[in-house]
């Protein structure tokens, strides 16, 4: 019978149908977690009660510090008893020094939860980032977490850094509050770096966002991909689909800005202008390859410099160097002492000459102006001979009553004499 088990085992391995499938959990007992019902994903809080850790304390001491900014020191001294408070309530004493300009916090004998000094390390950092206590706060909750994204080394120019910064924040800060409502985190943008508080999913989708951000990619792109998502999660029957076919797909496009008209047609003109002085040369065809051009170290045997040691090779360099920049500078020498050199006699021989062709110029003028007199008084002498009877009827006549008169008053004067 055993013989015969044996053989039927055999049979099943070697058979094609049997070797492909394969029970995995063939070995395996079902655990008290193995349930439909059990969320794992949920993250179950500390209760004091109910929990306890072995020996009812810690083993050892756990301890953190960070430094915080001078500009910050005046607002920690305010807001300092709230933190001391928040943290006495969890069991974490806290400690900030002004000396060195730094925060510190340290588990107790009382401390219960294990992972709460990591919270408190989160506090004391969040709070060096200029985030507010009432806000900083809350990270002590179980369902609060934070991540502070540095983005300062990711770009080079620190004018693209700024804009791209500012391309985060938005106009009146609506980008950033727009990421806000669509992750569900608080985000501040505060000099290298952004701090992101809230739960995981909106954590990795805001750190996602500021990345691209500042990778060159529009956050209004990633802000629309996200209000989508939102859409489609709230239907159930797409809860197990795919959604790719349903988000948008930005790429980049490498278009050419148009130039502006005038800068076009002065590019054009120059290309005009060089065309007619650049006069192509036929050059004559030969079979034969160029000559080969020297290398290096024919250049070095040629010069003698190849059979030279390494130093004497330097002190020639050196040599070379001084000799150039001692020319140089003589040149120069000579080009600040041209600014105090006196002017010499050829200058006040210009000033002779110019003054001699105004001269001529006056007298060449002078005799054109004889001219248009002399020709101006023949043209009256001409106007005198011409009287305006000659051109008035009865004008002849006139004349004699006039003369008439004038003989009349005279005998007039002789009589009464």
């Amino acid at each position: 019978e055993k013989k015969a088990k044996k053989d039927e085992m055999e049979g099943d391995e070697s058979s094609p149908v049997n070797s492909s499938k394969k029970n995995n959990n063939k070995y395996r007992r079902d655990k008290p977690w193995d349930n439909d019902e059990i969320d794992h994903w949920k993250e179950e809080s500390w209760d004091p009660e109910k929990d306890h850790l072995p020996g009812d304390q810690l083993l050892e001491e756990s301890s953190f510090a960070t430094l915080f900014p001078k500009y910050r020191e005046s607002y920690l001294r305010q807001v300092w008893p709230i933190v001391t408070k928040a943290l006495d309530k969890v069991k974490i004493g806290c400690e900030l020094n002004l000396v060195e300009g730094s925060m510190s916090v340290r588990t107790t004998r009382k401390t219960g939860d294990p992972y709460i000094i990591l919270k408190a390390r989160d506090l004391i950092k969040l709070l060096a980032r200029s985030i507010p206590i009432a806000q900083a706060i809350k990270i002590l909750n179980d369902e609060h977490y934070c991540d502070i994204i540095k983005i300062g080394g990711m770009v080079r120019n620190k004018e693209r850094f700024v804009k791209r910064r500012q391309r985060l924040i938005g106009p009146d800060g609506a980008t950033l509050k727009a990421l806000e409502l669509l992750t569900e985190c608080y985000i501040l943008v505060q000099g290298n770096t952004v701090s992101v508080m809230g739960p995981h999913k909106g954590m990795k989708q805001a750190r996602s966002v500021i990345m691209d951000t500042m990778n060159n990619i529009h956050p209004v792109y990633n802000i629309k991909r996200l209000m989508i998502q939102r859409e489609l999660a709230k239907d159930p029957k797409l809860a197990e689909e795919d959604w790719e076919r349903f988000l948008p797909k930005f790429q980049k496009k490498n278009v050419q800005r148009k130039k502006p008209h005038q800068v076009m047609k002065e590019n054009q003109q120059q290309k005009e202008s060089d065309q007619p002085n650049k006069t192509k040369q036929k050059r004559t065809y030969t079979p034969f390859p160029p000559a080969q051009l020297p290398s290096k170290v024919d250049l070095q045997l040629d010069s003698g410099e190849y059979f030279l040691t390494e130093h004497e090779r330097k002190a020639k360099k050196m040599a070379e160097k001084r000799a150039q920049s001692a020319i140089k500078s003589l040149e120069r020498k000579e080009a600040r002492e041209k600014q105090f050199v006196a002017p010499t006699n050829t200058s006040e021989q210009t000033q002779e000459k110019t003054l001699n062709q105004k001269s001529d110029d006056s007298s060449l003028d002078v005799e054109k102006l004889k001219s248009k007199f002399a020709s101006a008084g023949s043209k009256r002498k001409a106007d005198k001979d011409l009287d305006v009877s000659n051109f008035i009827e009865g004008s002849s006549q006139s004349e004699s009553k006039i003369e008439k008169s004038e003989r009349k008053k005279k005998s007039k004067k002789k009589r009464k004499d």
